[in-house]
């Protein structure tokens, strides 16, 4: 018999925890109404400020093909909650700028995802989750300031 591979097996317990994770959060924002890649791009596209992204930033910023965000932004308009918005510097540019429905589901979303992370959270002490928040930096990086 051969000796358990600890790498191995912290791999597997990670992917568990990641489809964990997305079936908590996707119960969560169920009654909002948006998907969880719904939500990111809305939280991306708040990210921006005044100056509304472009299909191609959002793209970028979400590490996805330009197609995907096609697809989100279609479902995102048709509930009101985004509308493409010609670029004043360029009839060829298309941008993507968030209604009030938007900024409304923004505010659900706050909700939610905090429902969510003490779902997901609630076994840890306070302790093990500054761990947690300390191991998690070291293997994916810093948190955006802005949260996105």
């Amino acid at each position: 018999m051969s000796a358990p591979d600890p790498d191995g097996l912290l791999a597997e317990q990670l992917l568990r925890l990641t489809r964990r994770l997305h079936r908590i959060q996707k119960r969560h924002l169920e009654p909002v109404g948006i998907t969880p890649a719904q939500s990111r791009l809305l939280r991306v596209v708040a990210h921006y400020g005044d100056t509304p992204p472009r299909m191609a930033d959002l793209a970028a910023r979400l590490e996805v093909v330009p197609r995907a965000v096609t697809s989100l932004v279609d479902g995102l308009e048709a509930a009101g909650r985004v509308r493409r918005v010609p670029d004043p510097a360029s009839r060829r540019v298309i941008r993507i700028e968030l209604t009030d429905e938007g900024r409304a589901t923004l505010r659900e979303l706050r909700s939610a995802r905090r429902a969510a992370a003490e779902d997901i959270l609630a076994p840890l002490t306070v302790e093990q989750r500054e761990v947690l928040g300390g191991l998690l930096t070291a293997l994916a990086g810093p948190v955006p300031e802005s949260g996105c």
